[in-house]
């Protein structure tokens, strides 16, 4: 519960950002005005272990070479004299800053053996993602292209009910997993998927913020508020059909009343 109302009060950006964002009123929307940089924005608030700050693709500018950045910062955004132009290299060049880009091609990268237990441990239609000892409801961290005339040119949804990282309404999430040495790991969620320990060894006596470069070909982002708690009874019966269809768009053939079928397509 407590970590509940916390989620609820941090998923919104920081009224810190870059020169070229513009943020809406309810401070959950930030898109990129002009130029490709300048856009750099934080967390409301420092984020609980554990505790992701998830967000989502709105809208992409062509034109433009790289993607979406995200990461942490030990850095209060209020105590910046100014905010960095670019959160590569600049606000990682200040330390106390860990940030990734993410790419197209985004695969998480696992030592021997690491891939197939975290598998058997968190198999894709488990209502959880577990990460170490934080389990995070799946459901909200899974980005949906809406099926459409080109959705299975344009993305993977045709064979496996996935975006690519860098898509329209992709969602892509940072948290940090405290370690019995009391620092902390990064991780990096990608549409459900972890992409394993971004970064180790940060300091958790200091608060850490999400850091979110709206950088380059992705223009505006959404924050998605991730709600710790059980999954509904529609999740779960989402979660069994999704297990025994080969894409999404073979619900459209299952004897199911259209509200079920609209919501097991995530529309």
């Amino acid at each position: 519960a407590a970590m509940a109302a916390r989620c609820c009060l941090a998923a919104r950006f920081h009224h810190i950002h870059g020169a070229n964002i513009r943020l809406d009123t309810s401070r959950t929307r930030a898109t990129r005005v002009e130029s490709f940089a300048n856009g750099l924005c934080f967390s409301q608030e420092p984020l609980a272990p554990g505790q992701i700050f998830l967000v989502e693709i709105e809208e992409k500018e062509a034109g433009w070479c790289g993607h979406l950045r995200v990461g942490l910062t030990a850095h209060d955004p209020q105590s910046l004299a100014a905010v960095p132009e670019y959160s590569l290299p600049d606000l990682v060049n200040m330390g106390d800053s860990w940030v990734f880009a993410i790419t197209r091609s985004h695969n998480r990268v696992a030592a021997d053996g690491e891939e197939a237990l975290a598998q058997a441990r968190c198999p894709p239609w488990e209502p959880f993602l577990l990460i170490e000892r934080v389990r995070i409801p799946r459901d909200a961290l899974v980005g949906r292209s809406r099926p459409g005339r080109y959705s299975h040119i344009l993305d993977d949804l045709y064979r496996t009910n996935a975006l690519p990282a860098t898509a329209r309404r992709s969602r892509i999430g940072v948290l940090y997993a405290p370690q019995p040495d009391g620092t902390a790991d990064m991780h990096i969620v990608i549409n459900g998927e972890d992409m394993g320990p971004s970064a180790r060894c940060l300091p958790t006596a200091r608060p850490l913020y999400a850091v979110v470069d709206v950088f380059a070909s992705t223009k505006s982002v959404r924050v998605i508020p991730v709600e710790y708690d059980l999954p509904s009874l529609q999740t779960l019966c989402r979660l069994v059909i999704e297990r025994h269809i080969i894409h999404r768009l073979a619900i459209d053939g299952l004897d199911l009343p259209p509200p079920l079928k609209s919501f097991c397509k995530h529309e």
